[in-house]
């Protein structure tokens, strides 16, 4: 008999290996990847994905202009496609990075194909599945085996394509210390995931909590709004994600005794980060604070926080699949959902 939610429980598990392998692709491509980026004279990088892919873009698109200094953006795929107008500069050459888990989703595949016919610059393509046709459409394409999944919902697959982007950064910037680096994370991931499983089973399992909000702010404002979607896909809870300083503007109004805010704090904006986890506490919420050095899910990696984003994901994965199960769910298999959408 099929356990409930057991290929999510394993995605989510073994991401730490699958980040490994998708180092090791990286490495193997690392002199091409930072020949590529230079030799193109890109005016500005277009990062785009559909769903999950789409926030990892957003990420992706803050680290990489965080890093490098260089103008880039995230759209989804389907504004690129429908209203390209809106979307693209009148002049310059454009990187568009489209960033998708099975290769085969109809909005990114039209993007890309009207970019092309466009003649407007070039395309790096991020995929997990070598024989699908986004991993052959572009100017030089990436493939992440480790990243593929059985499940719906994304987990192991978004988190190793966003490693794969920062990878990118770390090389377009020049910043050959933060790349090696990487090699880091695995063993920081593996000890989040035993370490904290039981204090995130204890809050996915509280049946009092009825409304969860992601909090995130720069880089990782698209991580916080991935978290949101997990919540959403697997429990089919009451979620939302905002950037810190905005939860203020508005949205605190939500915040009653049954709210749960997870804050993604950063080291560089602590203190104001912190001051909003604080207001909303007053207000009667409970807190999961993850960060670097302190809060209830702390990292101790020691690497720079521009390569250590990904560690964020683990937490808010293990709290969605725990919530689903306590509500009786199947994380595997999202109401509604499939696992690509075609046209």
């Amino acid at each position: 008999m099929e356990i409930t939610g057991k290929f999510t429980k394993e995605e989510i598990q073994s991401q730490p290996e699958a980040w490994a392998s998708a180092i090791q692709v990286l490495k193997d491509q690392s002199e091409v990847l930072e020949s590529f980026y230079p030799q193109g004279r890109y005016s500005q990088v277009i990062f785009t994905g559909c769903g999950s892919t789409y926030y990892l873009t957003l990420a992706a698109a803050a680290l990489f202009q965080e890093l490098t200094g260089k103008t880039a953006r995230a759209l989804p795929a389907s504004e690129l496609w429908l209203y390209p107008k809106s979307s693209y500069p009148k002049t310059g050459r454009i990187l568009l990075v489209p960033v998708s888990r099975s290769g085969a989703t109809t909005e990114t595949l039209r993007a890309c194909e009207a970019f092309e016919a466009s003649g407007g610059g070039d395309l790096l393509t991020l995929s997990c599945y070598a024989d699908q046709p986004l991993a052959k459409m572009g100017t030089l394409n990436l493939v992440f085996p480790s990243g593929a999944e059985e499940s719906i919902a994304q987990t192991r697959a978004f988190s190793t394509l966003y490693l794969a982007t920062v990878a990118f950064a770390t090389l377009c910037s020049g910043r050959l210390d933060l790349f090696e680096a990487l090699d880091g994370l695995p063993v920081v991931g593996r000890r989040i995931l035993s370490e904290y499983a039981p204090l995130v089973c204890q809050l996915g399992q509280d049946s009092s909590l009825d409304r969860f909000y992601f909090l995130g702010s720069g880089p990782r404002y698209g991580l916080a709004c991935e978290l949101n979607l997990k919540m959403k896909e697997m429990s089919l809870s009451h979620s939302e994600s905002f950037h810190f300083m905005e939860f203020r503007h508005g949205p605190k109004a939500m915040v009653t005794a049954n709210t749960l805010v997870v804050g993604l704090v950063s080291e560089v904006n602590h203190l104001h980060e912190m001051a909003v986890l604080q207001d909303v506490r007053s207000l009667g919420a409970r807190l999961l604070v993850i960060g670097e050095k302190q809060g209830d899910v702390v990292f101790i990696s020691g690497l720079d926080e521009a390569i250590r984003n990904v560690l964020y994901l683990l937490a808010g994965q293990m709290l969605a699949f725990e919530r689903s199960l306590a509500k009786g769910l199947n994380p595997d298999h999202p109401n509604n959902l499939d696992a690509v959408v075609k046209l």
